[in-house]
């Protein structure tokens, strides 16, 4: 595993939403592209990560598998050609600066919204989409529970995670300003996933206390209503609870359900009336924009918005910064130690060979508690030999000089080989 973990990586950060749709997974083509990776190539501990602001595979693999990865997920998308979404794709190939990465990614180092907590729970799910497929090895078990760790540091010793400035919370205030004008302006949230509750709960909040909700399955609607004291709606009244509106928002795939110019120039609308996309793929056609009297704003406008509790959390990168440090060390540190594991086991295994061999030939003729007596002193001494390589090894991790006590370390097994 060492020098071997890798990323691929497209965000907001390089990409236009338009790119970040083409390639935008759900949960099946998530667990899909894992499916292939596994098939069609050699890469293991892989995690794939697709949310409205990023797509990235990380995985271990001796050469950079970047290519084959893209070209992976244009099948799981069903385009062939990859050269228009290809130049967007960033591989950062060096070990440590994708642990990094994955580190600044779960802690909302990375996120539009920075200190946006939504982005951890995804990490998780990944993570378990990544174990139900037996894809996560001991490597990548290890560093995500160590990235969990560091994230309760985070919550604990800095103000990153105080206040509410997240996705959910920046769109209630975009809400907030475009319906200043309006008394008691009318909400209509279609789809109550993990960012559609999280905007109701937020409304609780808010001024804006005029909040209708509508799902395809009624019952989620009808327990997030009674939650966050908003009115559940049939799904079959979704276009009459559209007209009468004043803001829409939709954080549905527009896979499942799209609110198009056509569709909508068919109904009779009450304006001016706003559309807040907060999906992917957008579910609200910008053209929307040409009908009178309707503005439409999408995951891209719902940037980092001004308020007490995000200079805050910008106060306070410094010391996650100083933590994800500290954590990518810790966690190097370990994965020096796990290089030298086989080498130490081998070590043992040579001494106890030979333990073996000497018992056998000098208790022929003992009692059984001599043998034991005998038995119990010669581990002990065994135990105590390998006790002190192992230490000196330790030690040279962090001094960052293991290949050199490894290299020695497997010169004398072949000695010891040879002699044998």
């Amino acid at each position: 595993m060492q020098n071997r973990f890798k990323v691929l990586t497209l965000s907001y950060k390089d990409a236009p939403i338009a790119v970040r749709e083409a390639v935008s997974l759900n949960e099946i083509a998530c667990k899909n592209l894992l499916d292939k990776i596994q098939e069609f190539t050699e890469a293991s501990d892989v995690l794939v990560l697709s949310t409205c602001n990023r797509t990235e595979v990380y995985y271990a693999a001796a050469e950079d598998l970047s290519q084959q990865l893209i070209k992976l997920i244009a099948i799981e998308k069903g385009f062939i050609a990859t050269r228009e979404v290809s130049p967007y794709f960033r591989s950062i190939t060096a070990h440590q600066e994708a642990i990094a990465h994955l580190c600044y990614v779960a802690l909302g180092l990375h996120s539009q919204v920075v200190g946006d907590m939504q982005i951890l729970n995804q990490v998780k799910k990944a993570y378990q989409w990544t174990a139900d497929a037996n894809m996560a090895g001991p490597f990548l078990h290890r560093l995500l529970h160590t990235i969990f760790a560091a994230n309760k540091r985070v919550v604990n010793e800095t103000a990153f995670r105080d206040g509410a400035a997240s996705v959910s919370y920046a769109a209630v205030e975009l809400v907030e300003e475009l319906t200043r004008g309006i008394e008691n302006p009318r909400v209509l949230m279609i789809g109550v996933g993990e960012i559609g509750a999280d905007v109701c709960d937020n409304f609780q909040k808010s001024t804006v206390q005029n909040i209708i909700i509508a799902n395809r399955t009624h019952h989620k609607a009808l327990e997030l209503a009674l939650r966050t004291n908003a009115t559940a709606v049939y799904w079959e009244n979704v276009w009459e609870e559209i007209e009468k509106a004043d803001v829409v928002i939709s954080s549905v795939p527009g896979d499942c359900f799209y609110i198009s110019k056509k569709s909508l120039e068919s109904h009779t609308l009450h304006t001016p009336k706003f559309f807040i996309d907060l999906s992917m793929p957008r579910s609200v056609d910008p053209e929307l924009e040409t009908l009178p009297g309707v503005k439409v704003r999408n995951i891209d406008n719902i940037r980092s918005r001004a308020s007490a509790a995000l200079e805050i959390r910008l106060a306070s990168v410094p010391q996650v910064k100083a933590i994800v440090a500290e954590t990518v060390a810790d966690f190097m540190a370990w994965a020096k130690e796990m290089a030298m594991s086989p080498a130490l086991q081998q070590f043992k295994s040579k001494l106890e060979e030979i333990r073996q061999q000497e018992m056998a030939r000098y208790l022929k003729n003992l009692g059984e508690a001599e043998r034991a007596a005998v038995e119990a002193v010669t581990k002990g001494m065994l135990n105590k030999i390998v006790k002190l390589p192992a230490l000196e090894l330790k030690a040279a991790c962090q001094r960052g000089e293991t290949e050199a006590l490894l290299d020695g370390l497997s010169a004398l097994f072949s000695l010891e080989t040879e002699n044998a």
